[in-house]
């Protein structure tokens, strides 16, 4: 039932050289799952980012610094303190940094536009495991009917659609290897206090 979804980090994980892929729903839910998965409580990241990052923040509890830093070069910034990256304007073929999570998006713009989905790349089984079931409602998708499933972890509904794992599928060879990106607004400036 799951294959689109599977062939799809299959296909992610052979493009970015990343030796394990889990996708989601979209980036902003990726960064929550690796937050909650090492359980992180402070950090700093780019005053230049989505408003997503630091609404998410505040609702997971996470005290942290907006710096004055920009995205990097090939468009990704790396919340300070932890080895999650915020990579939601890249995807080139090797991109996989060894040890880190780097989490994509391939939301409107994006270098792969297929709507609301992202991933997050890593090495290490035991991460891909354990997000695997964080998206996935705290589901092993292998077992079907779900039903059968007697025991579940920490789980959110961030399965992206198997319909857009399908279409990742067929555009991931037509991504444009160069990153085009805007830099976002100064979030210092903003209030988050309403």
């Amino acid at each position: 039932m799951f294959h689109d979804l599977f062939k799809f980090e299959s296909a992610l994980a052979e493009y970015t050289g990343a030796p394990y892929v889990v996708v989601t729903d979209g980036c902003t839910h990726a960064i929550e799952l690796c937050f909650r998965f090492n359980r992180i409580t402070s950090c700093e990241f780019s005053a230049f980012t989505y408003i997503s990052i630091p609404q998410l923040m505040r609702q997971l509890g996470v005290h942290y610094t907006l710096r004055s830093d920009y995205w990097n070069s090939i468009g990704e910034y790396n919340f300070v303190g932890t080895n999650i990256w915020d990579s939601a304007r890249l995807l080139r073929r090797g991109m996989y940094r060894p040890g880190q999570m780097q989490c994509l998006s391939f939301g409107h713009g994006k270098p792969l536009s297929i709507g609301r989905a992202g991933a997050i790349l890593t090495d290490s089984y035991a991460q891909y495991r354990e997000l695997s079931l964080m998206r996935s409602d705290g589901r092993d998708l292998l077992i079907s009917p779900w039903e059968r499933q007697q025991t579940f972890g920490e789980g959110y509904h961030y399965c992206p659609t198997l319909e857009t794992c399908a279409m990742g599928i067929e555009k991931l060879s037509l991504v444009d290897p160069e990153p085009k990106y805007h830099q976002y607004p100064d979030l210092r400036t903003v209030d988050f206090t309403g």
